[in-house]
């Protein structure tokens, strides 16, 4: 199988733009010891959100902020905290901004219910767009024609 010039382009393209690079975030010096206290730092790390980056978790993110912030989280887990404890102290001081998924709280009702809220909003709009072109359509019928418009289309149609 030969490759052209474009294919062989777009996989380094590809094997360039970091795609696979997912897991290689976590530098070596940041890996902890313990497997299971390095597996546990991997499932908050990726609860975390970059605050940075924005739309990626610190253990995605090779920005320095979510380097410190994986870092905070291992030293966490060796002091002995639990995931909630590590998590609420991430938490306690960066805001439930860091929350990839947020909590389900008083304060953050609004990013629970707005997607249902925009989707029946949106909904109705469509509804009242197709029965305003409905009630339209059906007054277009009923209007009445102007005598001189009733004299035009007389003469048009006694032509024949």
């Amino acid at each position: 199988m030969k490759l052209s010039v474009s294919q062989i382009l777009v996989l380094v393209f590809i094997f360039l733009s970091g795609s696979f690079d997912q897991s290689l975030a976590v530098e070596p010096d940041e890996i902890l010891a313990d497997h299971t206290l390095e597996a546990r730092a991997r499932i908050i790390s990726a609860e975390l959100r970059c605050l940075v980056c924005q739309n990626q978790s610190i253990d995605d993110s090779n920005a320095p902020l979510a380097r410190d912030l994986r870092i905070l989280v291992r030293e966490r887990l060796t002091a002995g905290d639990t995931d909630n404890e590590a998590i609420d102290y991430i938490v306690s001081r960066y805001g439930e901004f860091v929350l990839l998924r947020p909590r389900f709280g008083i304060n953050t009702l609004i990013l629970w219910f707005a997607p249902i809220f925009l989707i029946l909003v949106a909904l109705y709009s469509v509804y009242r767009s197709f029965r305003s072109r409905r009630a339209d359509a059906g007054n277009e019928a009923h209007i009445a024609l102007s005598v001189i418009e009733k004299k035009k289309l007389d003469k048009l149609l006694n032509e024949d």
